[in-house]
């Protein structure tokens, strides 16, 4: 039985060309700053998305933290939206490790913060209340199913932020999906932000890390922050390699997971007891809902395993389905077959 794992796309394995890389990569020791491979990498990442220098991590996670580390002080805040996958799934590293308050705000259904929201929630010069240092915004985001934010908007933050004497931090862990579904340029996305963590190990298939980007001063703070972390690397060129195919060859594809995504999501609005709104699917994250189907999530997440489609349930009545490299357009129709038997 073949498997088809839509759980998520770090399920991704490295493609043969990664692997050839990775085996033939170029090494040094990373920490003296003598990988050439990673140096090619950061210089690499940087370009497309428009910032003076990278810095090579070990995860998305770790790139949001070393920003936020870089970016603000101890008792310093940063506004952020109360779905961000900072708040919500990187274990309060920012306030744990770095004394940094998160200042949420509510997050639209579409990604978005609200400009307003943003302006009142900087905080004055009132010496009983923490100093507002930074604004973080997702893209696309993860929670609200896979949104791009647009061009027009990040500009529209970043220049409120600057207005108020912020910076900026974009966790852009899936921006190059956000680029290829508004058919734009990565960096145009980015902008003047003042710094973004793009994942290398998602849709685009390295077997692990991230880069964070922004200007040179930036970037080493963001280094020293990383040495504290632990996440200083020696001989990284084997798996930075793998992170210059993902750039050079990985991304126009992504389209080809957007356009999955939309067929599940077109397939499953047919079957009876699921609710999704298809035009909502813009890459390739698509959440549904079970409403009156028999079944709640976890059981019907369970009965899809048992035939060999894997998904997340993420509470009980609503599920996650992620495309990926690895799941093709056959799949997905072999997928809304066994959902709709199941739902029969």
């Amino acid at each position: 039985m073949r498997l088809i794992d839509l759980r998520s796309d770090t399920i991704t394995e490295p493609t043969p060309a990664m692997r050839r890389a990775m085996a033939e990569a170029e090494v040094g020791d990373d920490v003296y700053g003598e990988d050439p491979t990673v140096r090619r990498l950061e210089a690499l990442a940087a370009e497309r998305l428009g910032k003076e220098a990278g810095l090579f991590v070990t995860s998305g996670t770790q790139g949001n933290l070393v920003s936020l580390l870089a970016h603000c002080g101890r008792g310093d805040e940063a506004i952020m939206g109360d779905q961000s996958h900072t708040f919500r799934y990187e274990q309060g590293g920012c306030a744990a490790l770095g004394g940094i308050m998160p200042h949420l705000i509510p997050t639209h259904a579409d990604g978005t913060l609200d400009l307003a929201d943003i302006a009142a929630a900087v905080r004055g010069a009132d010496v009983h209340a923490p100093r507002t240092r930074l604004v973080c915004i997702e893209n696309t985001h993860n929670r609200c199913g896979g949104v791009p934010l647009s061009v027009e908007y990040t500009r529209q933050v970043v220049a409120l932020a600057h207005t108020h004497g912020l910076a900026t931090h974009i966790d852009g862990a899936r921006i190059f999906n956000a680029a290829v579904a508004l058919h734009v340029g990565a960096a145009d996305l980015v902008g003047d932000a003042d710094s973004v963590t793009v994942c290398l190990s998602k849709g685009l298939c390295a077997p692990v890390g991230s880069v964070v980007c922004g200007s040179r001063d930036f970037i080493h703070r963001a280094h020293r922050a990383r040495k504290v972390l632990g996440g200083g690397m020696r001989q990284a060129g084997i798996i930075a390699a793998a992170g210059i195919v993902a750039l050079e060859q990985m991304v126009d594809r992504l389209a080809d997971d957007h356009a999955n995504a939309e067929a599940l999501a077109a397939g499953l609005a047919q079957l009876p007891g699921v609710a999704v709104e298809p035009v909502d699917v813009r890459t390739n994250i698509v959440f549904f809902r079970l409403n009156g189907a028999g079944l709640d999530a976890s059981a019907f997440a369970h009965r899809l395993g048992e035939r060999g489609v894997l998904m997340i349930d993420l509470d009980p009545t609503r599920i996650r389905a992620v495309t990926n490299y690895h799941v093709t357009a056959d799949d997905i129709a072999q997928v809304l077959r066994i959902a709709g038997e199941l739902l029969a």
